[in-house]
């Protein structure tokens, strides 16, 4: 039997069935928390509260989906931290690189679980009979969230074979995979110059129209990895970062 996660018994409770019916600030107010909306510095937004009464500030300046997927955020630390003065920085929210079960990454997934809601989510991503970036942002509009939460909502649903890869131009900053993957595909930790990728972050290339096969081994050095392709897509991030989605062979699931 499916598990219904905290932040989707709330949608349920209040009957929402849709993701046009997903109103935050409503949703918010629901649970004791008032929302305002004003310029902030080094932050993206602030929650203070008492025991049943809390106002949440979002940085005004952030662009839409940015400031949608902070109040989300926020109202998961009203939920889940109560009682606590936090103060949420751009490497707070939505920062996938988190670990382990601290207060952001616990406020990341109960946003996650607000703006994108497995008993929505799951039957679209059962529609698809494969994954590109088209589709994923396809299902960023309909739930009004960034491509980089929906690519890894998507992952996380373990439907397909994919791994989703972070570089800036020194390093892999984060990488998820579904979790039917074999431990031993771990991305390279630096981009490899045969990859797509490298051409969009240190030449200038331009997106994709659809993923691209490439030889596995410019991805990952296991042994054996140059017996096996992988189809590959990349888009630009800010703060000059690409985000790559990487479709695995068969012989990569468990």
């Amino acid at each position: 039997m499916t598990t219904v996660r905290h932040a989707e018994r709330i949608l349920l409770d209040l009957g929402i069935q849709s993701p046009q019916q997903i109103d935050l600030e409503a949703i918010a107010w629901t649970l004791g928390a008032a929302v305002k909306y004003r310029p902030l510095e080094k932050c993206e937004a602030t929650i203070v509260g008492s025991t049943s009464r809390a106002i949440i500030t979002i940085n005004s300046d952030a662009i839409a989906k940015r400031r949608r997927f902070s109040l989300a955020h926020e109202i998961g630390h009203w939920q889940l931290h109560r009682g606590r003065l936090l103060v949420c920085s751009g490497k707070d929210i939505g920062n996938p690189a988190h670990g382990g079960l601290n207060p952001e990454k616990q406020a990341d997934q109960f946003a996650s679980d607000l703006v994108l809601p497995n008993y929505m989510f799951k039957p679209r991503v059962a529609k698809l009979s494969s994954v590109t970036l088209a589709a994923v942002r396809e299902l960023a509009n309909e739930f009004d969230v960034s491509d980089t939460a929906t690519l890894l909502k998507l992952i996380d649903c373990n439907e397909f074979p994919i791994i989703a890869v972070c570089h800036n131009q020194a390093r892999r900053r984060w990488f998820r995979r579904s979790h039917m993957i074999g431990g031993w595909w771990f991305p390279k930790n630096e981009l490899d110059h045969e990859s797509f990728a490298f051409d969009m972050l240190f030449a200038g290339a331009n997106e994709s129209n659809y993923p691209q096969k490439i030889d596995a081994d410019a991805w990952f050095d296991f042994r054996g990895a140059d017996r096996f392709q992988v189809q590959e897509q990349s888009f630009l991030l800010p703060d000059n970062e690409v985000l790559t989605l990487l479709i695995l062979p068969d012989e990569a699931i468990e």
